[in-house]
């Protein structure tokens, strides 16, 4: 004998719709877990390539000055045109442009490499920026504000840009893993307007799953571009402790400078001698006149 609540099941399951209803809770909490997986990604390659630039960023400029100045040094010694050029070029490369001291975050002026940031090449320790990794609960709110509140959810103009600034707001939040905020932002996306809903139940249903197979295409275009870029390759190469690859590579570095600082003086000491040893031979020739 059949209850009258298992005969109620059994017809919503019959419904056309159920199985739409179905597959669309399903995708959509695939969706929200894969967009979190992706947004989560997105803040530790912003925060780690802030990183790279501030610890690595003074030793890459120290291997181009001192490249320029190795080509600098042999053009002088050799006299070549085609040695001059590559000098000038590199030293081109080197010219400060407008706007500089933003773009490179203090890190130099015309005149050069600033103290604070020279400091860097030595042992000299350097305060990271801050390391956001949002924790379970201002994951779990970002997923539900995410869910309730995204853009494609709207109907009207209107709404949809209500909800584009709110998400703007919610996506800030959790990129600072600021869980106070975003109870507020749930509190405050709670108390506001409900959305309105004109087509049917079925054509509500065919659109979210069109959405939801379009957005997760576009969340795979953004996590393949992570992923490829060159520092996506280094938190994949250590996502456990990309502090001590950037030391590893951080010591490279600074080996190559050594390098370079020993070939440009024996450069421009090569220099000097010739120097010497030309005046040597006037003063030579002058005597014996």
């Amino acid at each position: 004998m059949t209850t009258p609540e298992a005969e109620q099941d059994g017809g919503d399951a019959a419904r056309p719709e159920a199985r739409l209803e179905r597959a669309v809770r399903a995708a959509e909490q695939a969706l929200i877990e894969y967009e979190i997986a992706v947004e989560t990604f997105r803040v530790e390659v912003e925060n780690f390539s802030r990183l790279h630039e501030q610890k690595l960023g003074p030793i890459y400029a120290r291997l181009e000055e001192l490249d320029a100045r190795i080509l600098e040094a042999r053009a002088a010694r050799s006299g070549d045109p085609a040695d001059r050029q590559r000098a000038e070029e590199a030293r081109a490369r080197l010219a400060p442009i407008p706007g500089v001291e933003d773009l490179l975050h203090g890190w130099m002026d015309g005149s050069g490499l600033f103290p604070e940031a020279s400091a860097m090449l030595t042992d000299q320790p350097v305060r990271p920026p801050q390391r956001v990794r949002p924790s379970e609960e201002a994951r779990k709110l970002y997923r539900d504000l995410a869910r309730k509140a995204h853009p494609d959810l709207a109907q009207e103009e209107k709404e949809r840009a209500r909800r584009e600034e709110f998400i703007t707001r919610v996506n800030a939040a959790y990129a600072r893993g600021d869980e106070a905020e975003l109870r507020e932002l749930a509190e405050e996306w709670a108390k506001g307007p409900e959305l309105k809903r004109g087509p049917s139940r079925a054509e509500e249903l065919y659109a979210r799953l069109e959405w939801l197979a379009q957005r997760k295409e576009l969340l795979g275009l953004l996590a393949r571009e992570l992923e490829d870029s060159a520092i996506g390759h280094m938190l994949q190469l250590a996502p456990d402790d990309p502090d001590r690859l950037l030391d590893e590579i951080g010591q490279g570095l600074l080996a190559q400078v050594t390098e370079r600082e020993t070939e440009l003086a024996a450069l421009l000491g090569e220099g000097e001698d010739q120097g010497q040893g030309q005046g040597q031979g006037q003063g030579q020739g002058e005597g014996q006149v």
